[in-house]
């Protein structure tokens, strides 16, 4: 087991080492070429059995390149900003949510749940979100796997056209990594698009992405007690015989089971980090940490990026997503360009 599981993170290693290399001739980031070597070989010859383990692990290879790399986020920039990022996430997430779920029911009438989850995973944190408001809704599965594989499409898609229209716009470091930060949906992508532009504008995307990532629980527990207040009203007979409704279940336990936790780490990192307890040459080595985790993170992201969910998610949801996200992000990038 030992065996297989080192030798899978050789083959990422072997992904991410090579897409360097390619990086050297080729007018692309090699993060980028990381996602688009592991999404090709996952595509055309499968992710072997023997790599399967280490390749589950690249989420865990994500997080832990996120919490080193706090080291490196000065605290005066997160004072100097911070508010407004929050109120910006805020606006972003309510905004978000709203349009999808009324685009899902009012305009392509898609079946309620499948509508929340879409909204919730295009508000939030992607497939996370998903699958947190999927458990607090009780939704079906095959809309969970419906409205996953639309966020999916959006990841593969996003995570190469945000770093050509930032380019394209001139953006400066601050508003591309904001903007992304702000209206792309899964972490990864997110932190794959803004190291690709900058290390400057990857700071700005993720320190906006984990606060929108900090809310996951809280929306999920909206979700919940939305979703139970109708089952109720519908079955108070029942309620009365003494059935319990799904409203005596949520609980509010749920937002820290929700939580993404190595926000915490982050957060942490930032604190030791800001207070001078680490050397200059102890700072360089959790950088070099934090790019060498995100390369098995990236090569594992793009194994696991499937061509065949585009064949397999109807028109609707994509169109949905597609209008809400155009809104959002067009408004969000001519907002964060006059904030900053």
């Amino acid at each position: 087991m030992n065996h297989r599981f080192f030798a899978g993170l050789g083959f990422l290693l072997a992904i991410g080492l090579t897409a360097r290399l390619l990086s050297t001739v080729l007018p692309v980031n090699h993060l980028i070429v990381t996602v688009l070597l592991g999404l090709l070989i996952g595509n055309l010859h499968g992710i072997p059995a023997w790599a399967q383990t280490a390749v589950e692990t690249h989420t865990l290879w994500l997080e832990l390149g996120i919490v080193v790399m706090g080291a490196s986020v000065a605290l005066d920039r997160i004072f100097e900003a911070g508010s407004v990022i929050i109120l910006l996430v805020i606006i972003t997430v309510v905004a978000t949510t709203l349009l999808i779920e009324f685009l899902a029911r009012a305009v392509f009438t898609i079946h309620e749940e499948t509508g929340s989850l879409l909204a919730a995973g295009s508000g939030i944190c992607g497939v996370s979100a998903v699958v947190a408001v999927a458990e607090s809704i009780t939704a079906d599965e095959s809309r969970i796997a419906y409205a996953a594989a639309t966020v999916i499409i959006f990841d593969a898609m996003t995570l190469f056209i945000y770093p050509l229209v930032g380019h394209a716009l001139e953006l400066s470091n601050t508003v591309f990594g904001i903007w992304a930060g702000l209206t792309m949906f899964s972490t990864g992508p997110v932190a794959a698009a803004g190291f690709a532009f900058s290390d400057t504008a990857g700071q700005w995307a993720l320190l906006a992405k984990l606060t929108r990532n900090s809310l996951i629980g809280f929306v999920a527990v909206v979700y919940a007690f939305s979703y139970a207040q109708k089952t109720s009203s519908g079955t108070s007979g029942a309620t009365k015989h003494g059935d319990t409704t799904p409203s005596h279940t949520v609980q509010w336990k749920f937002l820290w089971r929700s939580f993404p936790k190595f926000v915490l780490g982050f957060v942490g990192m930032i604190a030791v980090a800001n207070t001078g307890l680490l050397t200059s040459r102890q700072l360089t080595s959790l950088s070099h940490l934090s790019d060498w985790a995100f390369l098995l993170a990236f090569a594992g992201l793009g194994l696991e990026i499937q061509l065949a969910d585009f064949r397999s998610t109807g028109y609707r949801p994509i169109v949905v997503v597609f209008t809400g996200w155009v809104v959002v992000a067009s408004v969000m990038l001519l907002v964060v360009q006059i904030l900053f």
